[in-house]
């Protein structure tokens, strides 16, 4: 399990990323949504999961590397907003885990009716 400093900065930064990617001059970048965030390594790594909405595979790259050259600035805005001394460093990704589930479900509905003869 967690300890509470994690689970306090991952809340924190859950609402700090969409306020700092909001401030950046990016139309792709500004209407990400953060879904989760998950702090690794004691606070140094913190991946950032987002909702991949209706981008293709194409987009969703464009946007990673641009998410990969902005996010010192997001890390200097979370920075200044917390007082902190040091940001974790943001892994940004994709978030999947709904497809996933969504794929289990529809596998579950699928038994559930060859074994209901339906």
């Amino acid at each position: 399990m967690k300890d509470i400093k994690t689970l306090r900065t991952q809340s924190l930064l859950k609402e700090l990323i969409p306020n700092a990617l909001a401030s950046l001059d990016d139309e792709n970048l500004k209407n990400l949504c953060v879904v989760d965030v998950e702090c690794k390594k004691g606070r140094y790594d913190a991946f950032v999961f987002l909702d991949k909405m209706h981008f293709n595979e194409a987009e969703q790259e464009q946007i990673l590397n641009k998410l990969k050259k902005a996010s010192k600035l997001v890390q200097n805005y979370c920075m200044t907003e917390q007082g902190w001394f040091k940001a974790p460093n943001l892994h940004f990704k994709f978030d999947d885990r709904l497809e996933y589930q969504n794929r289990m479900d529809e596998l579950f509905e699928k038994i559930r009716k060859e074994r209901d003869g339906y």
